[in-house]
C-alpha cells in the first residue's frame, strides 16, 4: 500500500470518483456493452456479421455509433472529440488523440493519414487537455515493406523510393511535435516488423529528444527480449546524449505471435507465462524510474497492481506525482477506476482516445473487443465496478 506518511491516497475501488462523469444512462449502456463483450461467442459471431453488414451497406452504423463506438471512441473527427476531451479534462485526465483508421494500403491513404496526424498535432498545440499524439507506423507505409526491411532483404529501386516516403512521413510528424512541444507515441506492432519500427523510433529520438522526451517508442514486455531492448536503447541514448521516451506496455498480439511462430517453426518471442510478463513489466518500470531524469516514462497498463507499484515507487524515490517525465495511460472507456483515482491523487494520467469515421474505425474496435475477452478478468472487472457504482447510486436515492 501507499506509505502512511504520504498525502497521496489511492483507492482503485472508489467508483464514485471513477464514474463521476457518467450519467445513470451511460452506466446502463456500459453495463450491457461489457456483458456482450464478455461473451466470446458473441464476439466471434458478431465481428464477421457486422463487417458484412457494413460492407453491403445495411443501416447498422447508428447502432454501432451509440454502443461500442461511443464507449471506446471520442468522435468521428478531431473537432468531434472536443466534448470527450473536455469531459476527461474536468477529471484532470488528459487525452492521447489517436486517429484509428486501419487496414488501408495505398500511397494516398498513407499521405492522408500523415496529414490527419499532423492536424492532431496542430490541434494539440492549442489544447492543453491533449498531452500526446500517436501514430501507428503501418498507417504510414505498407506492412510488406516493413516486413522486407526487417528480414534484411534488398529493396528494389521503387521500394527504396517508397521507403524514403515512409521515413519522410514519420519525420514530418516527429518534427511537427518537436516544434509544437507535443509528445508523440510510436505504437508497437508485430514482432516480425518491430525491429524496423524500433530503428525509426531511435532515429527520431536521437534527432528530436535532445532537450526533452518528445518521441516515445513502445516496449511490449510480453516479449521476452524487450527489457533488454529498453536497457540497450537507454545506453545508446546516453552515449548520443538524448532523452529516451519509453511507453511501457505488456502487449496486444499474443495469440497472433504464438500462432505464427508455431506455423513457421521458430521460437516464440512471447514470454512463457503471465508471471514472466509481469516480472519484466515491473523491472522495466523500476529501470525507468531509476533513470527518470533522462527517461520519459508512460506506464500503459490496465493492471491495478502495476499502477500501484508505479505510484508507490515514485513516492518512495521522492518523485513528484506531477513530474512531467511520468504518465499513466489507459484506453478510453476502460479502467476508469485507475485513471480517475490516479488523477484524483495528483498523478499525470492520459487516456487513449481513438477517433475516425465509424466504418473506418471498426477494425480497431473489433480488435479491442477481442483483446478484452483475451485479457484475463478485464471484462469481469469492468462489470463488477459498474454494478458497484449502480448499487451505490441506488442507495443514495
Amino acid at each position: 500500500m501507499i506509505s502512511a506518511h504520504s498525502e497521496v491516497k489511492l483507492d482503485f475501488n472508489n467508483t464514485e470518483i471513477a464514474f463521476r462523469n457518467k450519467s445513470d444512462k451511460d452506466l446502463d449502456k456500459a453495463y450491457w456493452l461489457f456483458k456482450m463483450v464478455a461473451s466470446n461467442a458473441l464476439i466471434k459471431v458478431g465481428t464477421p456479421v457486422t463487417t458484412f453488414a457494413l460492407r453491403v451497406g445495411l443501416p447498422i452504423q447508428g447502432i454501432i455509433r451509440n454502443t461500442i463506438y461511443k464507449q471506446f471512441c471520442g468522435g468521428e473527427s478531431i473537432e468531434g472529440c472536443s466534448k470527450a476531451i473536455s469531459e476527461l479534462g474536468n477529471g484532470n485526465v488528459t487525452t492521447i488523440l489517436d486517429y484509428s483508421v486501419e487496414g488501408e494500403e495505398s500511397e494516398k491513404s498513407f499521405d492522408d493519414t500523415c496529414a490527419e496526424i499532423l492536424r492532431t498535432v496542430a490541434f494539440a498545440k492549442q489544447n492543453s487537455n491533449i498531452s500526446f499524439c500517436v501514430f501507428k507506423p503501418t498507417g504510414l507505409g505498407r506492412f510488406d515493406l516493413f516486413e522486407k526491411l526487417d528480414a534484411k532483404q534488398p529493396l528494389t529501386a521503387d521500394e527504396r523510393l517508397e521507403f524514403d516516403k515512409v521515413y519522410d512521413r514519420i519525420d514530418r510528424i516527429c518534427k511537427a511535435c518537436y516544434e509544437a512541444n507535443v509528445k508523440v507515441l510510436v505504437d508497437a506492432e508485430h514482432s516480425w516488423i518491430q525491429d524496423t519500427i524500433d530503428d525509426f523510433a531511435r532515429q527520431m529520438m536521437e534527432k528530436y529528444n535532445k532537450d526533452s522526451a518528445i518521441v516515445y517508442n513502445t516496449y511490449q514486455l510480453y516479449r521476452s527480449d524487450k527489457l533488454a531492448s529498453l536497457k540497450a536503447d537507454y545506453a545508446y541514448a546516453q552515449t548520443q546524449n538524448f532523452y529516451l521516451g519509453a511507453k511501457i506496455v505488456r502487449g496486444a498480439y499474443m495469440e497472433i505471435e504464438r500462432a505464427r511462430a508455431n506455423e513457421k517453426g521458430y521460437s516464440s518471442p512471447i514470454q512463457p507465462n503471465k508471471e514472466a510478463s509481469d516480472a519484466d513489466y515491473n523491472a522495466a518500470i523500476h529501470f525507468c524510474l531509476d533513470n527518470i531524469n533522462r527517461i520519459g516514462l508512460m506506464a500503459g497498463t490496465h493492471n491495478e497492481e502495476s499502477s500501484r507499484i508505479v505510484a508507490e515507487e515514485m513516492l518512495n524515490r521522492g518523485i513528484s506525482p506531477k513530474n512531467e517525465h511520468v504518465y499513466f495511460a489507459q484506453l478510453l472507456g476502460m479502467s476508469d477506476n485507475l485513471s480517475f483515482n490516479l488523477s484524483a491523487a495528483g498523478f499525470n494520467v492520459a487516456k487513449y482516445m481513438p477517433y475516425g469515421p465509424v466504418k473506418a474505425v471498426m477494425p480497431y474496435l473489433f480488435r479491442r473487443a477481442q483483446e478484452n475477452t483475451s485479457v484475463g478478468g478485464q471484462t469481469g472487472r469492468e462489470l463488477n465496478l459498474i454494478i458497484k457504482e449502480k448499487q451505490r447510486r441506488k442507495r443514495q436515492k
